[in-house]
Parts: structure tokens; C-alpha cells; sequence
């Protein structure tokens, strides 16, 4: 049995051997501020739980019913003035100091914040778009993009700005520290630096469906000459992105390999938030000017498909698309006698436009 329980523990420890600790041993700014947050709170918290741990083993014993010296009891006991600031007053200190580095901390990882107080490098521009199941990073500033590779220059504050094709995800790069959510038209940001060089995972960390445990990129951080040459062997790829090429990209796919593209159509990530990257599709932004304005009304009915994203990118269970039968408008104004002949207001157009207009996923 003791060599049961022996070889039980080894065995767990073999296995807890390959995991990585990241957040504990960051390679950049951000999660070097993390890391100290957490360990500031876990300090924090121990001036707490250790007397707790010890008091729970000690006075079972101490006062234990069969105990022989009972000098120490004293029944006309009340009250202890010491005993009530020890019991309220570390708590409460240790609250507002968490309090406290929580505020600081807070504002000073803030992940729409600029990293320009750092003593770094000038930064470089990354558009991460996430997909069904895979990321692409575009460098708007290099005319360059990659799939499932994010390569930056070590010392250079990196200034993401994230959107999502399809559902909410999440971009992850533990060894950099912070992550922020992408979603579909939106654009989030996140500042992260690199502060040595290496390969760092990253991942999607929110569950987007059957690819999710395979939507994983390496992040490699370079030196600003190795950098240059990764950019160079790119663009001698010769593959190029533009919103054709992007739309048969954005196709459910699990595990892809890394692949390049050397130029990218201008304006292509602001189309992807805008979800109109089809010819004849309304962007986004033009799409809530005219509800501001009122909506289409019922001439509009018929132009339904131009206002449709989700139709055309329904999946089933396993990502497989689905086709579905285009959407029937019917002239649910007609319903009452004469009222084809009535204008509508402003909230019934509306109201007409969102059941002309099916989104499924």
C-alpha cells in the first residue's frame, strides 16, 4: 500500500512537470505586473489564512475534553477589547490594502491603455481578427497578414486591435500577460510588450465551439533584425489577402498550418468589423445611420439580404455549414384592413426590418 501511494504521487508529479507556468514566469511588461499583483494578493491573504490553519490544529488540542490542566479556564470570561481589534482590525487593514493594489493595479493594466511610458521602441500595429477556428493577424503598417502566427520585435510595445468574425472569443498570450475579448462588429484593444525573445503560446480562451481546443498560435518574439527578415520572407510569399481570398479564409476550418500573405487590401479589417466584407452587404455603420434616420420601412423589404450576416455563415454542431432557405418577408403590415395604405412609424419600420431580417448561427 505505501508503495502504491509512492508511486500514486510520483506520478502526479511527473504530470504536473510538463505543465508551463506563464503567469508565473512572464516575458513581458504586462505580465510582470500581473504576476506581482498576484503574488502582492496571495501575500496578502496568507496573513490570514496561515494564523487560521494553525489555530484550527491548535485549539482542538489545546482544549481538548480530556485534558488535564484546567488552570487556564476562567468562566466569569466576557469580553476582550485586544482580542475584537486583532479579529476586525487585520481584516480590515488587509481589505483596504487590497483594495488599494486592486486601484492601482486596475488603471495600470488597464488594456485599452497605451504602453508609451515604457522606455521602449515605437510600436507596431497588429489587427487580430478571430475565426472559426483559427486567427488571423493583419500588420496594416507592413501591408502584411499571417494565420495561426504572431511574430513581433522583443522591446516594441505591440497595440492590438481585435474583432471577430464569427462568436465572442477571447485572445490569450499567458507569457505577455493580459487578454481581451473580440467580437463580432467591434473592435476591443490590447497593449502587450515582449521583453525577451522566445516562442510563446497563445490561444483562444473562451469556448467558440468544436475547434476551440485547436485554435492555438505560436508567438514569436524577435529581435528587430530577425523580425525585418521574417517580414521579408513573407512578402516573398507572394499570396495576397483581399476580401475574396479573405471569404474563403473565413470558411469553418480546425487546425490549419500557419500560412502568409504578402499584401493585404486596404480597409479589409475595418470591413470585417463593419461585417460587410461581401460585395452588395450594408456595413454596420451604415446600417445604424439609417435605423437613426428610421429605417427603410417597408420599401426596404426586398433589400433584406443586403442587411443578413449570420445567414450565410450557420453552422451545425460539428462547424459544418448549413444551408439555409433564403428568408421569406411577408407584408405583415397588411394584416388589418386598409393598413397597406398607412404609413408606419418609426418604431413599426423597425419592427418590420428585424422579422424581414433572420439571423441564425
Amino acid at each position: 500500500m505505501k508503495h502504491s501511494k509512492l508511486l500514486l504521487a510520483l506520478a502526479g508529479a511527473f504530470v504536473l512537470s510538463g505543465c508551463q507556468y506563464d503567469i508565473l514566469s512572464p516575458q513581458g511588461w504586462v505580465g510582470g505586473q500581473e504576476r506581482n499583483l498576484l503574488v502582492i494578493s496571495t501575500l496578502l491573504m496568507l496573513i490570514i489564512i496561515i494564523p487560521v490553519l494553525v489555530m484550527i490544529l491548535y485549539f482542538p488540542l489545546k482544549y481538548r475534553a480530556d485534558r488535564q490542566d484546567l488552570t487556564d479556564y476562567d468562566p466569569s470570561f466576557q469580553h476582550s477589547n485586544k482580542i475584537e481589534v486583532v479579529i476586525w482590525g487585520v481584516p480590515v487593514l488587509i481589505i483596504a490594502a487590497l483594495g488599494y493594489y486592486t486601484y492601482v493595479y486596475t488603471h495600470r493594466l488597464d488594456p485599452y491603455r497605451p504602453l508609451d511610458h515604457l522606455d521602449a521602441g515605437a510600436p507596431i500595429e497588429v489587427q487580430a481578427v478571430s475565426l472559426d477556428w483559427k486567427w488571423l493577424f493583419i500588420y496594416p503598417e507592413l501591408g502584411i497578414a499571417s494565420v495561426n502566427e504572431l511574430a513581433i520585435p522583443v522591446g516594441h510595445p505591440v497595440n492590438f486591435h481585435l474583432t471577430s468574425a464569427t462568436v465572442m472569443n477571447t485572445l490569450s498570450i499567458p507569457a505577455l500577460g493580459g487578454m481581451v475579448y473580440s467580437m463580432a462588429g467591434m473592435e476591443t484593444q490590447l497593449h502587450l510588450i515582449a521583453d525577451s525573445t522566445g516562442t510563446f503560446p497563445g490561444r483562444a480562451a473562451h469556448y467558440s465551439g468544436p475547434g476551440f481546443s485547436r485554435m492555438t498560435f505560436d508567438t514569436l518574439a524577435m529581435s528587430e533584425q530577425d523580425f525585418g527578415k521574417w517580414v521579408e520572407g513573407v512578402r516573398a510569399e507572394g499570396q495576397s489577402l483581399d476580401r475574396i481570398s479573405y471569404l474563403d479564409l473565413e470558411k469553418p476550418s480546425i487546425a490549419d498550418p500557419v500560412s502568409h500573405y504578402a499584401s493585404v487590401e486596404d480597409g479589409l479589417f475595418n470591413r470585417i468589423v463593419e461585417m460587410c466584407v461581401e460585395e452588395g452587404k450594408v456595413c454596420m455603420g451604415h446600417m445604424m445611420m439609417q435605423d437613426k434616420m428610421g429605417g427603410g420601412g417597408i420599401a426596404g423589404i426586398p433589400d433584406a439580404a443586403a442587411y443578413s450576416h449570420d445567414r450565410e455563415r450557420a453552422i451545425d454542431g460539428l462547424g459544418n455549414p448549413i444551408a439555409l432557405p433564403a428568408p421569406e418577408p411577408r407584408a405583415i403590415h397588411a394584416a388589418a384592413p386598409g393598413a397597406a395604405d398607412q404609413p408606419l412609424s418609426t418604431s413599426a419600420r423597425r419592427s418590420t426590418q428585424m422579422e424581414a431580417v433572420t439571423h441564425v448561427h
